[in-house]
């Protein structure tokens, strides 16, 4: 019992310690959306819409490990391309929280990261008419979530450069009077300058 205690607490110590020699950067971050919305059935025919991303990140890395965490609240915009009609664009405040992992020299590293997501509609209609069999309105959801995976590389400490799959599991879309749902997903490509 005593071994116990005393693995539990060292372990607890090395935790305490760890954040303190954590490196905390604040940056900016922007880039390029390319999204779609995935229905569980074949009702809506939708294409990939363009939109942007921007907002304030923060990064911390535990020394030496290269592990840390990336955050940032993005101003997002998302939606679908709707077949010989205007495209259905959606403004999102997106806020995700990725594991991060850095590998290689000083001067250029890559990176890999993995996270949950969550996002809130701050812009863009609530419900668009959808033209063709269906016949019915399409509503937009106020929130949103999921799991974002990237990776990319950072030049001098100072800019990251990287590309990320926002794979969507919340219902964010819906269609009255019928069981349809559509799920956001899409890719982004971000560029960030940290301080």
């Amino acid at each position: 019992m005593k071994k116990i205690v005393g693995v539990i607490l060292v372990a607890l110590m090395t935790l305490v310690a760890i954040p303190s020699s954590a490196q905390l950067r604040l940056g900016v971050k922007g880039g390029l959306n390319v999204s779609s919305v995935h229905f569980n059935k074949d009702l809506v025919n939708s294409d990939n819409v363009t939109g942007f991303n921007i907002g304030p990140m923060l990064e911390g890395t535990i020394p030496l490990l290269g592990v840390g965490f990336d955050a940032a609240i993005l101003y997002s915009q998302k939606g679908l391309g709707l077949k010989a009609e205007k495209d259905v664009k959606n403004d999102y405040i997106d806020v995700p929280v990725n594991l991060k992992w850095k590998f290689g020299l000083p001067i250029l590293k890559c990176y890999l990261t993995a996270g949950p997501y969550v996002g809130f509609r701050v812009g863009g209609d609530k419900f668009w008419d959808i033209p063709g069999e269906v016949g019915h309105q399409l509503k937009a959801k106020s929130f949103n979530a999921g799991l974002n995976f990237g990776a990319g590389v950072e030049l001098i400490k100072h800019l990251q450069v990287g590309f990320n799959y926002a794979l969507g599991l919340t219902d964010d879309y819906s269609l009255s009077d019928i069981d349809l749902s559509g799920k956001n997903r899409g890719w982004s490509v971000t560029a960030a300058i940290l301080f």
